[in-house]
């Protein structure tokens, strides 16, 4: 199968390289055994820079392609499309190299076991790294002339991941201790210069955040935990919406920083980290309410409704690129002195490059005049220096922003992946329903619920989940690629966001049929926890390494699957009742209980999840239709806690109410009208209606 087919974005770019491309297929697999040679395995995806560097590179090259086609089956892969394949070869190639990332390149028998591997490949020997041409002789010729060697290799290579991936570390009754560890990690790895996590290149790591702000949210923390909790989340947070990593035009955040103070990023944007951040800055603004947690929220929204979906169908677009073309470095997104001069007045320029830092000597090695726009000192000191008040610098400032993104607009703009992913849209989803409710923003909520519907409508059919519900330029038909545990898990996670923000009862349905067909397809009866693919039919046999299974911990680059589906279980028994559901889930996370701490921050969702396990579930339940039942939910959502759920209902909808809350909220005889009720398994406090007691009782229970 060559690429004349494909849908993904990433193989469609290279549909006309003169090397002869096969989709990851078994006609692909069967052709490197039907003629004996071994397999080339470029992994990418349409927002990698290096990515589409080795594609000019060498994949354009009239002579590397010749050598490729002579001598391999050539194969290549969108990550974002198969996370499966690119898991298990990061792996493979991490085992062999000692590193990863992308552009993945790997030599593959003809079984699809790799024997050698590395990231970018330079077309010829240079900077101390080999020419993809003299690798790819020479592992042509290891192939022919040293056969049992290569075999022996792939062979152990396979082991490697079998055992890295089996995370066999199993400890019962895993408690509070280790969710002090996980936290314990975050704040001993804090930059308290720069904020974030370790040195560079810094990433978000928002999980880490999200655990520290729930610590930070927590009465009862001993030994400062909660200050320093809170110190660290607030600062990192502030930190990152001040630097270059965000986005100060558009809204939204790039990838990652490739320096350890937010300034340079890789200025790729991808939908799953801006879910992930809105989360974040939400959560921040309940617990510290802090106004510019809210500022940036709402203007990732802003970013997200421009650029990233789908108004029309409904639906969250991928990524968007770093560059317009492969002669920039994040031109798009920066500016030199001159380019700011040109589109601001002189008194405009005089508060505005200062504060964001725009100098003749810029930040980008590429082309020193560059500048990205971070915040570099404080506005009252700008204000001062420039000879004008405090709010006349910012009403300048005001009207600077909207004309640089005027004239950043009229730029060639970096391309925008239109594919829908299942996983990221119910992240999406998630992020955007919480902040609606927390900010107060009814035209969000809205959306959100148009594309989960467009997700489960299209994507969700017979008990199984599509891992892309639509690709943003072919129609073509094909045929669907299945969902992963994540998509079944965020998605639940999306659904039981939409019921507890509207009251439907057909998304708490929804939510535990995905939950139900994740615990089928996924859940290991035999030692507990989830695989990321479904388990084999009788007699099925996968290509390549996707014959290996792996549970995934680690929270890279998004939340781990298995803590994410053992947090969806955790709500639902809370709603339900069901101890299977609370057995799977602990089971579950006792599976991985004895290593987890030695991932630390990557483990932060697993914490999460754990605390969801040992603290008492607390539901708060809003009924009514006015502005006292507004006051009220307004009230619950304050200070954000992973084992608090708000849910809002309408007086109608008491007779159609998850197994739990069916048993307690329709008998309560009130003359309130609109009240609020804090809920805690098949026990509910007595209602409230009025949000200085609704606080009270919610100080007591967290």
């Amino acid at each position: 199968m060559s690429l004349a087919k494909a849908r993904s974005a990433y193989l469609r770019s290279a549909i006309h390289q003169p090397v002869q491309w096969h989709e990851w297929s078994p006609e692909a697999f069967a052709r490197a055994q039907a003629e004996d040679k071994p397999i080339l395995l470029d992994i990418g995806a349409v927002w990698c820079h290096w990515c589409h560097v080795m594609d000019r590179e060498s994949y354009e090259n009239a002579e590397t392609a010749r050598l490729i086609n002579e001598h391999f089956i050539a194969i290549k892969v969108d990550r974002d499309e198969r996370p499966d394949v690119d898991a298990r070869y990061q792996a493979a190639v991490a085992a062999i190299s000692g590193q990863g990332g992308w552009p993945l390149t790997a030599f593959l028998t003809p079984q699809g076991q790799p024997y050698f591997g590395g990231t970018y490949f330079p077309p010829l020997d240079q900077h101390g790294r080999p020419g993809l041409r003299r690798v790819l002789m020479t592992m042509a010729e290891a192939f022919q002339n040293k056969r049992e060697e290569v075999m022996d290799t792939a062979g152990s290579v396979i082991a490697a991941i079998e055992h890295n991936e089996s995370f066999d570390g199993s400890a019962s009754n895993p408690g509070t201790e280790l969710v002090d560890k996980l936290i314990a990690s975050a704040l001993q790895q804090f930059d308290r210069r720069n904020g974030g996590f370790g040195s560079q290149p810094k990433f978000p790591n928002s999980g880490a955040l999200d655990l520290l702000i729930d610590a930070a949210s927590r009465v009862g923390s001993q030994d400062g935990i909660a200050a320093a909790a809170r110190a660290t989340a607030a600062f990192t947070l502030e930190k990152m919406s001040k630097g270059g990593i965000y986005d100060h035009l558009a809204g939204g955040f790039h990838r990652y920083s490739v320096d350890e103070r937010w300034v340079v990023p890789h200025f790729e944007k991808m939908s799953y980290d801006n879910s992930e951040l809105l989360k974040n800055y939400v959560h921040a603004y309940q617990t510290f309410v802090e106004p510019e947690c809210a500022r940036i929220a709402r203007e990732i929204i802003r970013w997200v409704e421009e650029v990233m979906s789908d108004r029309e169908l409904g639906g969250f677009y991928a990524s968007q690129d770093a560059d317009a073309n492969l002669d920039d470095d994040g031109d798009y997104f920066t500016w030199t002195l001159a380019e700011a001069r040109a589109a601001l007045t002189k008194k405009e320029l005089a508060v505005t490059a200062p504060f964001y830092d725009i100098g003749e000597l810029g930040d980008m090695h590429h082309n020193p005049q560059k500048n990205t726009l971070h915040v570099d000192q404080p506005l009252e000191t700008v204000a001062k220096a420039a000879g004008v008040s405090l709010d006349q610098a910012s009403a300048l400032l005001q009207t600077s922003l909207p004309k640089l993104y005027a004239a950043r607009k009229t730029r060639p703009t970096p391309y925008i992946d239109k594919t829908l992913y299942t996983a990221w849209n119910a992240m999406m989803i998630s992020a955007h329903l919480e902040a609606a409710r927390v900010l107060a923003d009814p035209a969000t909520r809205l959306f959100a619920l148009k594309t989960l519907d467009r997700v489960l409508s299209t994507a969700w059919h017979e008990g199984s989940l599509d891992h892309v519900i639509a690709y943003g330029e072919s129609s073509e038909p094909t045929d669907p690629i299945p969902g992963i545990l994540d998509d079944y898990a965020f998605t639940g996670h999306a659904a039981l966001d939409a019921w507890e923000a509207t009251g439907h009862i057909s998304y708490f349905n929804s939510a535990l049929a995905l939950a139900d067909a994740a615990i089928t397809k996924f859940y290991d009866e035999e030692k507990g926890g989830f695989f990321d693919t479904e388990t084999p039919a009788p007699g099925e046999l996968r290509l390549g390494a996707l014959s290996t299974r792996r549970k995934p911990l680690q929270d890279s680059p998004t939340p781990a699957g298995n803590p994410v589906a053992a947090a969806l279980l955790l709500r639902l028994e809370a709603l339900t009742g069901r101890e299977d559901f609370k057995q799977m889930a602990k089971a579950t996370l006792e599976c991985f209980a004895a290593v987890v701490e030695h991932f630390g921050l990557y483990a932060a969702t697993f914490g999460l999840a754990l605390q969801r396990l040992l603290l008492p579930p607390i539901q708060v339940v809003i009924v009514g239709e006015d502005s006292v039942a507004d006051r009220l939910e307004r009230a619950a959502l304050g200070r954000y806690a992973v084992n608090k759920t708000v849910v809002r209902l309408t007086p109608s909808q008491l007779t159609t109410l998850p197994p739990s809350l069916a048993q307690t909220l329709p008998h309560f005889l009130t003359t309130l009208g609109s009240y609020a009720a804090v809920c805690t398994g098949f026990t509910c406090r007595p209602p409230v209606n009025t949000p200085e007691a609704l606080a009270e009782i919610l100080l007591e229970s967290l």
